[in-house]
């Protein structure tokens, strides 16, 4: 365990870390309940300040901020929105540190880790922002005196849910394609990160968004949600979280009619082939899977290693995670920070004790460190039987199970047999064995010989009960998006 860098001396720490307030038509507001929830240091478990919990009448006044807002933002001249979001993406770029630090504070990741995603976040506005030009639509010939042309409009205001694992990242998503689209947003941060979302927002409001286009709030989930999945004026709902609460959320906006992206949890299988590089693959895939604890909806968890190469992956493999120096992420000596709140400590603890109870084997881990702060051990089981809750459950933490095959088609049944299917990765020295993982492997987000990350040029999104729809890429607008199709007679 390294200690804790005291950098209380830190010009980017004195600075106050961010205006802690919903952002409702235009103004910051401590809003009108009067109730507020803590916010805590994952790497400390004290206290960082406050977070103002929306009444219903906050979320009306947003939503009709948001409605009002709409026909001339939607009007707005793509080259026009286009030029505030970069502003926008500028202004994160310059803020970078303390965003970083205001993101590893409250979340608990790798400051590096924290850095890298706002680097992501800014890249990720300018590609919506570009990628709003390229909305085009089409003529189709029919007749000689019909003209039939096919238009995409944005669908409207937008209800976004994002959850605290990825603070900037997830907001970004919902924030760039909205708003690149032409849609006016109602944008549910979570409670836990507030003030990433904040100094995010603060960015938009400062390169010239207009009042109620951008509107934030925080509040109790399922109240928030409820109120305003069913207000008639939110045409649409984007949500990135677990999959039951995404179920609900589909089924809420399903019965309004309303279309919806939903981007949900996963439990990602990793296959290293017979003539794959088993030290490589073991290297890599820890460095995949310890990212922010774990706590990553396409974490590798379930890994199935050929009985040839097993021995030496799990050498290469559980080597790499025994020597993690676990500490805040403040701290520049920490390679894996502590987990964000003490329900996922205690979720670790349920899955390990469930797993021995089964007779699994702990390679190395499967305890809480014991310090101040939420900090839990890399853990790597083996023998672990297909009933285990950790082999149908998304640990969603720094634990993972390693298992061995003989024969790949077992192998991708057995990564295929859960109703998850977001991430997935494969290792093998063949090109043909490729195309048989990228062809065979039930997920939407597939990397062979590495794990990838995301990146804004290319989409991200499930299959299966791991959600529908597309972040990023040329299909990362379609969601906000209505296409119309028009015939025109013209004699």
């Amino acid at each position: 365990m390294s200690a804790t860098t005291d950098r209380s001396k830190d010009p980017i720490v004195t600075t106050p870390p961010a205006r802690i307030a919903m952002f409702i038509d235009g103004v910051w507001t401590g809003g009108t309940s009067g109730r507020t929830e803590p916010i805590i240091d994952p790497a400390t478990g004290q206290s960082l300040g406050e977070v103002p919990i929306a009444a219903r009448e906050d979320l009306d006044r947003a939503v009709e901020a948001a409605s009002r807002s709409f026909p001339a933002w939607r009007d707005t001249p793509v080259d026009e929105r286009g030029a505030i979001l970069h502003r926008a993406a500028d202004l994160i770029r310059e803020r970078l540190s303390r965003i970083a630090w205001i993101m590893t504070t409250e979340e608990g990741k790798l400051l590096s880790q924290s850095t890298a995603e706002v680097i992501r976040v800014a890249k990720g506005i300018d590609w919506d922002a570009e990628d709003a030009r390229r909305l085009y639509g089409r003529i189709i010939p029919v007749d000689h005196d019909t003209e039939m042309s096919v238009i995409h409009q944005p669908v409207g205001p937008v209800a976004a849910f994002t959850p605290w694992n990825f603070p900037a990242a997830s907001p970004m998503r919902k924030l760039g394609g909205a708003l690149s689209a032409g849609c006016t947003i109602v944008l549910k941060a979570s409670e836990e990160t507030p003030g990433t979302a904040c100094a995010l927002v603060q960015c938009f409001e400062e390169a010239g968004v207009p009042a109620g286009v951008i509107n934030l709030v925080f509040g109790v989930p399922a109240e928030v949600s409820q109120h305003l999945i069913t207000s008639p004026a939110i045409r649409m709902v984007a949500f990135t979280g677990s999959i039951p609460v995404g179920k609900r959320l589909a089924q809420l906006a399903g019965e309004h009619m309303k279309p919806s992206i939903m981007e949900l949890g996963g439990h990602a299988p990793v296959v290293i082939c017979r003539d794959a590089d088993p030290e490589r693959a073991g290297k890599a895939v820890a460095a995949a899977k310890y990212v922010n604890a774990g706590q990553v909806c396409t974490s590798p968890s379930r890994i199935y290693a050929h009985a040839d190469i097993y021995d030496a992956f799990l050498d290469s493999y559980s080597g790499e995670s025994r020597s993690l120096r676990v500490g805040n992420g403040l701290d520049e000596s920490s390679q894996m920070g502590p987990m964000a709140n003490t329900r996922r400590l205690a979720a670790m603890d349920e899955l390990l004790e469930d797993a021995q109870e089964r007779g699994t084997s702990v390679i190395c881990g499967g305890s809480r460190i014991d310090q101040p702060g939420f900090f839990y051990e890399p853990t790597v089981l083996t023998e672990v039987p297909t009933e285990a809750r950790i082999m149908r459950e998304e640990p969603f933490g720094p634990v993972s199970a390693v298992l061995r095959f003989d024969d790949l088609n077992d192998a991708l049944a057995a990564a295929n047999s859960l109703p998850y299917g977001l991430a997935a990765y494969g290792f093998t020295g063949s090109a043909d064995t490729a195309d048989v993982l990228k062809r065979g492997l039930e997920a939407g987000i597939i990397s062979i010989n590495h794990c990838g990350g995301s990146v804004p040029e290319a989409p991200s999104g499930g299959v299966k009960d791991s959600g529908w729809g597309r972040e990023g890429g040329s299909e990362g607008l379609d969601g906000y998006l209505i296409t119309k199709r028009i015939s025109h007679k013209l004699r």
